[in-house]
């Protein structure tokens, strides 16, 4: 198992014992992504850190379950529509996605502004709802279920930002090792930081002409992350005084929602 997985499995919450066959199988799941829809078992016992002959068994296992396809031709897995229906199980239950995604798309019309909402999935942020109406079209196309790099996104940021000091410096332990040029990055977090605490949300442009403000939103334990972004020859610094507020109303928005869809007992 990857260094990354095996910081990731100590670090997650509750006590009970580890299911290691599962947390295997999990890692069989995770290691497909967009570019690489089919894989040999040699490569997933590459990407996993696994054993070839663990890999083999698992896929068996997995292809047995439902949850992966075997193209013969090939020799090689894909995943399988059941992975599907998970997906849209967890959109279509997700009480933040219900409440933010209305508002989400009322401030896009509104600005003419993309609106995102990710969740932290490891050392990245995955979209749960990507609405684009910027007027200048950006180079990439976002859509629900995309990976962004944690330590460069306004999202991850802003995330970062959310964590007590200790998992935050854990984290972005981890996050160091796969930049060269991570000291100018570590500084650019610490600000997205700062200006989390004192303006409640951050701004980054790790594309070009694209600058994206981003808040974190914590419901029920967990953190989302609500974000802004459009392609312009703008400063950060203009885009953040005119984005900024509208970005804020949306987070407490969502917040009204929630507490009203509340569940109250009797």
């Amino acid at each position: 198992m990857t260094d990354q997985a095996r910081f990731f499995l100590d670090h997650k919450p509750g006590r009970s014992p580890a299911n290691r066959s599962l947390e295997r199988g999990v890692e069989i799941l995770r290691a497909f992504r967009p570019g690489s829809e089919l894989l040999g078992n040699g490569e997933l016992a590459e990407r996993t850190g696994l054993s070839k002959a663990t890999v083999s068994r698992l896929t068996q296992t997995l292809v047995g379950s439902g949850m992966l396809q075997l193209d013969k031709a090939e020799r090689a897995y894909r995943l399988a529509p059941a992975v599907l229906s998970l997906s849209h199980a967890m959109r279509t239950a997700s009480r933040v996605l219900q409440a933010a995604a209305p508002r989400m798309l009322e401030l896009a019309r509104q600005r003419h502004i993309n609106v995102g909402l990710a969740a932290p999935d490891r050392d990245e942020m995955v979209y749960l709802e990507s609405i684009r109406y910027a007027r200048r079209a950006a180079l990439r196309h976002v859509v629900s279920g995309q990976r962004v790099p944690m330590e460069l996104t306004s999202l991850g940021r802003a995330y970062l930002a959310s964590l007590t000091p200790q998992h935050r410096t854990q984290l972005m332990q981890l996050l160091s090792k796969r930049r060269v040029k991570w000291k100018g990055i570590e500084s650019e977090i610490r600000k997205a930081c700062t200006d989390v605490r004192t303006r409640g949300f951050c701004a980054a442009a790790w594309q070009p002409e694209v600058v994206a403000l981003a808040t974190p939103l914590e419901v029920e334990g967990s953190i989302y992350v609500l974000n802004i972004s459009l392609s312009t020859q703008e400063s950060i610094e203009a885009i953040a005084q005119d984005l900024g507020p509208s970005l804020l109303a949306l987070a407490q928005a969502v917040r009204h929602e929630l507490a009203v869809r509340e569940p109250r007992s009797e």
